[in-house]
Formats: structure tokens, sequence, C-alpha cells
């Protein structure tokens, strides 16, 4: 496979489509990023990585960040994620008591399944399942955004990866949804932590900056089966199996269906207009464009994503 005679043509099959949509306005610090963005990379299994356009400028992860903070606790069982306090013995099956694995069909920041299904959470890439995550990964190593950028550093090979402290601000400051998911869950018991201390790691988590570059290495792990970059395991292959089949189900909000149809892959997107996309046992992409569809997935990403697999053939199906 010639990555880059690949990466090249999706890249240029996508342009029609980067400006289209809109930048996310409800976080100022998003809304002031340009439209006319777009970067994609591909890293295979063995960390080699091709890319095209913006592939190497970083953006806020924002809701990608949900996939790696999912890892990290379902890790738990095989011992420290590299964050302070580790619990090697957690068993991953415990996350599922807290939040589901079944799409939304609700936006992501909806409170309207909360108080019909007691406070669990519908699945872990929904706002109110990924705090239920970070709550448990801030039990699990008392210190759940550390934990994460550590090992974000750690998987991509970039050790100036950092939080964003603008976004993060930005979020705390117009953070009241997310607020009221936590409170709510708490009510129902479903937080272990207080409430300030949950969202403000979970802040902090989506204003990662990474590169397309960065994401692909980083998810690498995915498409390995739940080896590391550096050969140890993070991941039974059964687990990372689980992590992708609820990407495919719930990582592009409820577009899910909608993107399975078109792309075939497991993915997760953010609203900082992200996508990495994960092919099993061959490679991860990561594609950005800011200009996000109504559903708050980026248009120019998914359209790239589309192409990719329509070049190649590798999908799931």
């Amino acid at each position: 496979m010639d990555y880059q005679a690949v990466i090249d043509e999706v890249a240029a099959h996508a342009r029609p489509y980067v400006g289209r949509g809109q930048v996310a306005d409800y976080i100022p610090a998003l809304e002031r990023v340009r439209a006319d963005r777009f970067g994609i990379a591909v890293a295979d299994i063995h960390g080699e990585v091709y890319g095209a356009g913006d592939w190497e400028v970083p953006f806020s992860v924002q809701s990608i960040s949900k996939t790696f903070s999912l890892a990290l606790v379902m890790s738990q069982g095989h011992g420290s994620p590299g964050g302070p306090g580790g619990s090697a013995g957690y068993h991953e099956d415990e996350i599922w008591r807290r939040v589901g694995r079944e799409p939304s069909g609700t936006p992501f920041n909806s409170l309207v399944q909360l108080e019909a299904e007691n406070g669990i959470p519908r699945n872990p890439f929904i706002n109110a399942g990924a705090l239920v995550v970070t709550d448990r990964l801030l039990t699990l190593t008392g210190d759940a955004s550390t934990a994460l950028l550590h090992f974000l550093r750690e998987e991509s090979g970039n050790p100036d990866l950092a939080f964003d402290q603008a976004v993060a601000d930005s979020e705390a400051e117009h953070g009241d949804r997310n607020a009221a998911l936590a409170h709510f869950m708490a009510s129902f018991g479903n937080l272990e932590n207080p409430v300030p201390r949950v969202i403000e790691h979970y802040f902090w988590q989506c204003s990662v900056e990474m590169s397309c570059r960065d994401l692909a290495v980083a998810g690498g792990f995915l498409a390995r089966h739940g080896l590391r970059a550096d050969g140890s395991r993070l991941l039974e292959a059964r687990e990372a199996k689980r992590i992708n089949a609820v990407m495919l189900t719930c990582g592009t909000y409820d577009a899910a269906g909608e993107f399975a149809y078109r792309v075939g892959l497991p993915a997760k997107s953010g609203v900082g207009g992200g996508i990495v996309a994960v092919v099993p046992g061959r490679c991860t992409l990561c594609v950005w464009s800011p200009g996000l569809d109504a559903r708050g997935n980026s248009v120019a990403g998914a359209a790239a994503l589309d192409h990719f697999t329509t070049l190649t053939g590798w999908s799931v199906f």
C-alpha cells in the first residue's frame, strides 16, 4: 500500500468540502479557529506516519480524548497507566455497570435520557458517559487529566503535548450543561468524586492540543489489538475490540449509523473538527477540519474518511 499516494488523493477529494459547516461557537476559544484548515494523517501498525495538508498543526482534541480516557480506565486490570496512584486489579466490567454501550439517539450533551434511565449514561462517548469515565479515572489515578496527558505524550512520541489554558477556561466559563449532567448523575450516586473536581478534569482532558500526526500515532494501540507503541500490552485484544465496537456504534454522536454506512470504521469525533478512525490490524487515521455538520462532526473529515475506505476497500464490513 502506497499510503502517501492514497492520502494525497483523499486530501484532494476532500478539498471541496473544506469550509463547509459551522465552526463550534458554543466554546468561544474554538470559534476563533480558521474554517479553511484541513489535515489528514495515517499511521500504520509499525508506527510509520504519512500526512497531507495541515497534518502537523495542533488543534483541540475535545471529545476524541474520551476514547483514550476509556482505554486507561479499562487498562487498570493490567497495571497503572502512568498517573499517580494507579491501582492494578481494577476489572473493566466495573465501568460498564455505571455507563452503557448503546447509541443515544440524542445530542451529546442531552439531559433527557438520564432521568428515565436512573442516572446511567447511554454510552461513554456522550458527555454524561465521559464524565463517569473521568470520575473513575480520577479515583484510580488521583489525577485523571495528568494521567491522560502523560499517556498521550508517550504514545504519540511527542513530549511537548500540553493543555490549552484558554480552551479549558472557556469550557469552564460556558460549562453549565456539563455541570448539570454531573450533578444529576451525582444525585443518583453515579459519581465517586465531588462534581467540581470531575468537571475540572473533564475540561482539562478536552483541552489537550494535538495534531493529526499525534492522534494517528497515539491511537495505534487500537489498530494493534491493544499493544502500545513500545510493544507492551495496554489492553487485552478483546478489550481493544470492545472499544472499537463502541466507537463504531457511538463515536460520532447521534450520526453513528450514517457514519458507519458511509465510512465503515470505528471512529471518534470531536467538536474541534478532528476525527480518529481505526482500521484494525492495519492503521489508524486522523482527519481535521473545523467546519461541523448539525450533529457535531467534521464535514470535510467525514468526506475524507468515506473516500479513504472507498479507495482502499478497508472497512470492518
